[in-house]
């Protein structure tokens, strides 16, 4: 269902100092659902949504979440500035607390309709898409983007980008600290290959003290979290958040001095209980939801067991629920 509030009152404020990146195929509503009841803080941001799917699409669906997943930005892939424009407005509609741009994907898809990485090559169409999008809305505007791209990679093109985008208003930038190449390697190679640049991200920072760079790219422990915001305003990970979930636990204390206790895991799980209800009297299925937990089960004896539990029995079972039961029971003490 979506949940639009009649007023933002009792949302967390929105900080970028720890967010979780958008993934294709993983931050889907379950997903967030899920990573809020770890951490009451970190931004979350959805999958990357296209303007064409928006527009021309299912909206109502892209748009769908939880109220409790605040705060929450929406990632709009797209270069034509009024149908970006057009889309930002449907989002802060239904609630959203951002709209992000994306200009750090690779693949080949998404090249072939000026969306992504590609959009680097461009930096004042990508200046024009961000002042139509904040002409348009009152939410903040974004842009999460890579160091560079190949034939494009050098400080200068990339200070360039930023200084241009900056002037057309936006105020926040995610630096993936990897060039992309956009020929001859996958999306997953692209987050691999690529050497990390951390100091190529630390330079921008230097070089625009009055911008908020946020850093992303191969982080992975709340200790680095906390060296790099020595640096940079805030970090974003990726599938270290994802793969390793319960790295979200200890985010609001590490990170955000909150007093409260961390959740444990089996708390976590049981926190999903009545959501995943909801979600089978809809017709829904229960892997929808439990395939985005089975990083809670790491590390320990019977972890194996858990995540056959969610991963396969689920398949096999009438009374889902009551796998994830005895799923929870593993995780006791975890």
């Amino acid at each position: 269902m979506l949940e639009v509030p009649d007023s933002k009152t009792t949302r967390p404020t929105l900080s970028r100092r720890f967010s979780v990146a958008p993934m294709m195929d993983w931050t889907d509503r379950h997903c967030r659902y899920f990573l809020r009841q770890l951490s009451r803080h970190a931004l979350l941001y959805t999958e990357m949504v296209t303007t064409g799917a928006l527009l021309h699409g299912d909206a109502r669906r892209f748009l769908q979440h939880h109220e409790s997943e605040h705060p929450l930005a929406l990632q709009l892939g797209g270069s034509v500035p009024a149908e970006l424009a057009d889309c930002a407005k449907l989002a802060e509609a239904a609630g959203y607390d951002e709209v992000n741009l994306n200009v750090g994907c690779p693949s080949d898809r998404v090249q072939n309709n000026m969306i992504g990485a590609c959009l680097m090559g461009h930096p004042a169409l990508v200046a024009n898409c961000v002042k139509a999008m904040r002409d348009a809305v009152d939410v903040e505007v974004t842009v999460k983007h890579r160091i560079g791209i190949n034939g494009r990679d050098s400080y200068a093109e990339l200070s360039d980008f930023v200084g241009q985008v900056r002037d057309a208003g936006c105020r926040s930038f995610t630096v993936h600290a990897r060039i992309a190449i956009l020929e001859g390697l996958s999306p997953k190679q692209n987050r691999e290959v690529p050497p990390l640049r951390y100091d190529i991200a630390a330079q921008l920072k230097l070089d625009f003290p009055d911008l908020e760079i946020i850093l992303n790219g191969g982080i992975k422990t709340l200790d680095e979290c906390r060296e790099h915001l020595q640096t940079f305003d805030g970090v974003m990970l990726g599938r270290e958040a994802y793969h390793n979930p319960y790295l979200l636990a200890r985010v609001d204390q590490e990170l955000f001095d909150s007093d409260a206790p961390a959740i444990s895991r089996a708390q976590a799980l049981r926190n999903m209980r009545p959501y995943i209800e909801r979600h089978l009297a809809e017709g829904g299925a229960m892997h929808h939801i439990t395939r985005h937990v089975l990083g809670l089960g790491q590390g320990f004896h019977g972890a194996r067991r858990f995540r056959q539990l969610l991963s396969v029995d689920i398949h096999k079972t009438s009374e889902p629920l009551a796998l994830l039961d005895q799923a929870a029971a593993l995780l006791e003490g975890r």
